[in-house]
């Protein structure tokens, strides 16, 4: 799997950024490419990339039985590295990372943090502690 690179903005570029993107629906890079003029990024079928909210996503089990709640807070705690990361559960079962990126499943929203591959359900915990592999 290649990981993409990281860039980093300043907060005027970024609130830029968000003023810019359609909730729910954009990413960074979306919003990004369509400023730069530049095509949708097609999937490795040659489709063009579906927008996480108009997907399953793989929390949205969790949603409906009312395990998990929108705007719930998961934390994943690093401990080895002394650093936390933190991801919000969104109504359409999608998680948004601190940097605006939205995932639609625990461990892209991990893999994305750490930069190779990482299995979510086993490091993101509700902030009681509750391991999300234990809510399945």
């Amino acid at each position: 799997m290649k990981v993409s690179p990281t860039i980093r903005v300043d907060n005027e570029v970024y609130e830029e950024l968000q003023k810019r993107a359609t909730p729910f629906v954009d990413t960074p890079n979306s919003t990004l490419r369509r400023v730069l003029g530049l095509p949708e990024k097609a999937t490795q079928s040659g489709s063009t990339a579906v927008a996480p909210s108009s997907r399953e996503a793989a929390l949205s089990p969790l949603l409906a039985d009312r395990r998990l709640r929108p705007g719930q807070r998961l934390v994943w705690r690093r401990r080895n590295l002394n650093q936390v990361h933190y991801a919000e559960v969104l109504a359409n079962g999608t998680l948004r990372l601190e940097d605006g990126s939205v995932h639609d499943t625990p461990s892209g929203a991990a893999t994305a943090l750490a930069g190779n591959t990482q299995n979510g359900w086993t490091v993101f915990t509700t902030e009681d502690g509750i391991l999300l592999r234990e809510m399945r």
